[in-house]
């Protein structure tokens, strides 16, 4: 299988680092398009000779195009590779509010997959949500799916707009979690502990919290349960989480972002 990443910032490597280490692909099956291929000095094993800033008709040999530069870039690469598109060439997408109708109608080309990244798939711990359009047959959704899975875990929904949910959750996920690990590390420090005493508390709290929410076939609601005792320090707690309401807080925000997402696309 060839592929050619078209875009070499972090999303362009983390997808040819994930084929590479997993060994799903050969380093010297990865061609890369970038804006400058000569400031390209080290690639993880793929041929210096791979990248090119100029598109070719050799784009049309490839099985898979994924798509990784910025959304507003997108019509001028288009306009650039559109040429030598094959129509039976699959397209991968990882820009963000990009339709697959967009990407059918600048590339002339049917067999389109969509996906939300996000951002631990740096480290293969990501989230991804992709969906594709009618023409993508079973085998190349599953072909897709191997791929991004070497950067984590992925959902495939039928429903194109579930993606703009995706970005709310999955994709701003992430910053949700920081914001709240950092308003925890700052209270530590104003109980006493020191900034990298307060620092590990919190980080291996959020990491401990997962690896023991996936070993065992509760919910959270029952963990919650079991962690919050009658009248301890966890109920009250939660009291003044209840008092502030702080589940519709967390409701809205990614309700503003889902309608922020979709604002974008359009």
């Amino acid at each position: 299988m060839k592929v050619m990443i078209m875009g070499f910032g972090n999303m362009g490597k983390t997808y040819a680092n994930s084929f590479i280490s997993s060994r799903f692909i050969k380093p010297e099956d990865i061609h890369v398009l970038v804006r400058n291929a000569a400031k390209v000095q080290s690639a993880n094993g793929i041929p210096l000779a791979n990248f090119s800033a100029i598109p070719t008709a050799k784009i049309t040999d490839f099985d898979i195009l994924i798509l990784a530069v910025k959304p507003q870039d997108f019509k001028s690469l288009a306009q650039t590779i559109q040429p030598f598109v094959n129509e039976n060439q699959l397209i991968l997408s990882v820009m963000a509010g990009v339709t697959v109708a967009s990407l059918q109608a600048e590339l002339k080309c049917q067999k389109i997959v969509r996906s939300m990244p996000n951002i631990p798939t740096q480290i293969g711990l990501g989230m991804t949500v992709f969906t594709a359009s009618a023409t993508v047959d079973r085998k190349e959704l599953f072909i897709i799916q191997n791929l991004i899975n070497t950067t984590g875990k992925s959902v495939y929904v039928e429903e194109e707009k579930l993606l703009n949910a995706a970005t709310a959750i999955s994709g701003s996920g992430p910053a949700y979690v920081f914001y709240f690990m950092n308003a925890m590390i700052k209270v530590a420090v104003e109980l006493g502990f020191t900034e990298s005493e307060a620092e590990l508390l919190v980080n291996q709290t959020f990491m401990g919290s997962v690896a023991i929410q996936n070993s065992y076939s509760l919910s959270n609601q029952e963990w919650i349960a079991k962690v919050a005792s009658k009248g301890g320090t966890t109920e009250s707690a939660f009291k003044v989480f209840t008092q502030n309401n702080v589940e519709k807080s967390i409701a809205k925000a990614i309700f503003s972002a889902n309608n922020r997402a979709i604002e974008l696309g359009s």
